[in-house]
């Protein structure tokens, strides 16, 4: 008898969208990012053509709430965006939920190419700096020249005091009004004096362009932070990074969250990180400088030990490490070693009143053989094993 082959009809009415998506994305993006998103995977699935004004007339948005959402979905780096040299948005990349902790990967394009031109606000190299460079060539001249290599550290800037007329001449520029416009948008409320001032500060003084401003707005709101105290704290730390567009702050961000993943990874964690473990996480990494090499150690033997605090006790082992002055995976078991020599030494009989054969008197509730544990032994135990 002849072999059958088994195959299924090939039709195009049906989207099939990854398990992956649905856990981890679906739960915080809004309903217009939601429709965009499912939308494109629909067009590119069946090979048909779009374009932004196709989608904008479909779901009743306006273009810029349509290229918003895109450029939400590529902070995730679900999508890549092409633009041509006129900034005009030529191709959309739907990328591999396979692994988003990889670097992107080529995927297939929505054709034919798509006809909307980037706003001016999130263009790089703004020629709506001339509006604040008098205030900033006035600001360097009184704080003294710049360093060298064009970055501050944190510790050397200080937010001025901007004036009323300063404000308004910030916001006169039609690129600047578009920005703090889209900023309203992604916290949900008018900007305050304060707020304006923040956003000032990070173009006048840092030298952020609109686009900039604009992602890192952006991805403070994805985080769950509206606070603009936390949003010129993260500035900052971009600033000393030397990060000066988004695709830096993508590519920076790409490899901190790759060490978070792996980090919640070895302890046995699915979930995203707590502020908690957040707060762990940055010391052991940032105040530490811990590689991750040597992380995953203290994380494998914290898996070994526990199955509860293990955020708290992966921090007992760094913090100690760190003490004894680990800086790579091979400086590990010297210091375990020294630290097992001073922990048996502290173990040694202690004297009661100069004498090592006291003993307890007996009554109802001691007579019975009594044990007597060293913590800081019991902890080496755990620590070398």
């Amino acid at each position: 008898m002849n072999r059958v082959n088994i195959y299924r009809a090939v039709t195009n009415d049906q989207t099939s969208i990854s398990n992956l998506f649905i856990d981890e994305y679906m739960a915080d993006a809004n309903d217009a990012q939601l429709k965009i998103y499912l939308f494109l995977i629909r067009m590119m699935n069946a090979n048909l053509p779009t374009s932004v004004t196709d989608i904008a007339d479909k779901f009743n948005y306006t273009e810029k709430d349509v290229l918003r959402s895109l450029t939400y979905w590529e902070s995730r780096q679900l999508l890549a965006l092409d633009f041509d040299a006129a900034h005009n948005l030529s191709g959309i990349r739907v990328l591999s939920l396979e692994n988003t902790y990889e670097a992107p990967r080529t995927a297939p394009r929505i054709t034919p190419v798509l006809s909307f031109i980037r706003p001016a606000s999130m263009q790089t190299g703004m020629t709506a700096r001339a509006v604040t460079a008098p205030m900033a060539a006035d600001r360097t001249a009184a704080a003294g020249s710049q360093p060298a290599n064009g970055k501050y550290g944190s510790s050397d800037i200080v937010r001025p005091d901007y004036s009323l007329d300063e404000l308004k001449r910030f916001k006169s520029n039609e690129d600047i009004e578009q920005l703090l416009m889209v900023t309203e948008q992604y916290v949900a409320r008018p900007l305050t004096r304060s707020d304006m001032e923040t956003i000032l500060f990070l173009y006048d003084r840092l030298g952020f362009s609109t686009d900039l401003i604009d992602y890192l707005v952006q991805h403070c709101v994805e985080r769950g932070k509206k606070d603009f105290r936390y949003i010129e704290k993260v500035a900052l730390a971009w600033h000393e990074q030397g990060i000066t567009s988004p695709t830096d702050a993508q590519s920076a961000s790409r490899k901190y969250d790759k060490v978070v993943y792996t980090i919640m990874k070895s302890l046995g964690k699915n979930a995203n990180p707590a502020p908690k473990e957040l707060e762990y996480i940055n010391k052991w990494t940032k105040d530490y400088g811990f590689l991750l090499d040597v992380i995953q150690e203290a994380c494998d033997k914290t898996v070994m030990t526990t199955d509860s605090h293990r955020f708290a006790y992966a921090d007992g082992i760094l913090t100690k490490w760190y003490q004894a002055g680990v800086h790579h995976k091979a400086d590990i078991p010297a210091a375990d070693a020294a630290y097992k020599r001073t922990a048996q030494n502290a173990d040694k009989p202690r004297r009661i009143h100069n004498r090592t054969d006291a003993a307890p008197a007996r009554n109802k509730f001691n007579n019975f053989a009594q044990n007597t544990y060293d913590f800081d032994a019991l902890e080496q135990n755990i620590l070398s094993n």
